[in-house]
């Protein structure tokens, strides 16, 4: 029987074959990473978020994936994924098994091309930032796949229609929405409740 390790990692693209976006540098965009953590509890997958704090300059209260900008231009990309997610949450590098990448994500208004690091993981008890996290969220699969609809949201004066994942209090908007139907799009019925 097929585990859900080897079926996820059948279903991503491996850092090794990503598809090269145009530099971000060219694009006047500045490069980032951000770590995907899964991990499988009661034979289903859970994501793990970040909710930052509201006194945040940028993207204050707003939910997304642990990551960064890159410290320095040699830096790997999935070491800044890698290096984030440890700052923010507590989760150690060897304590990740990265399966593979997903598509480059622009932020629109803030100039950043993403670059998502998906991992499998053991959840930990989580060590959030206080700096710059409120909240660890773990949210299944199946509940942010029952979640999905496109909403009106309104920032900065102007209304418009986009992809977000609701959880209970939860809203999940912008990059992280969008990076997040990339994974979804990409796993299909692994994101659904398993049986055994």
């Amino acid at each position: 029987m097929t585990t859900i390790r080897e079926e996820l990692r059948e279903r991503l693209v491996a850092a090794a074959q990503a598809p090269a976006p145009p530099p971000a540098l060219l694009r006047g965009e500045t490069e980032a990473a951000v770590l995907v953590p899964l991990y499988v509890r009661d034979d289903e997958l859970h994501a793990v978020f970040t909710k930052r704090r509201e006194d945040l300059r940028r993207h204050p209260g707003e939910i997304s994936f642990p990551g960064g900008r890159r410290d320095h231009p040699d830096e790997e990309l999935q070491t800044t994924a890698l290096r984030e997610a440890e700052e923010e949450i507590g989760l150690a590098p060897d304590d990740v098994e990265l399966l593979g990448t997903l598509q480059p994500v622009s932020t629109f208004v803030t100039g950043y091309l993403i670059y998502p690091h998906v991992g499998l993981i053991d959840p930990i008890p989580w060590k959030p930032s206080p700096n710059e996290v409120e909240l660890v969220l773990e949210l299944p699969l199946h509940a942010l796949l029952s979640g999905y609809a496109k909403r009106p949201m309104t920032r900065r004066g102007f209304t418009f229609e986009t992809d977000t994942y609701v959880v209970g209090d939860h809203l999940i908007w912008g990059a992280t929405a969008r990076i997040l139907g990339d994974l979804l799009e990409r796993i299909g019925p692994l994101a659904e409740q398993r049986r055994s």
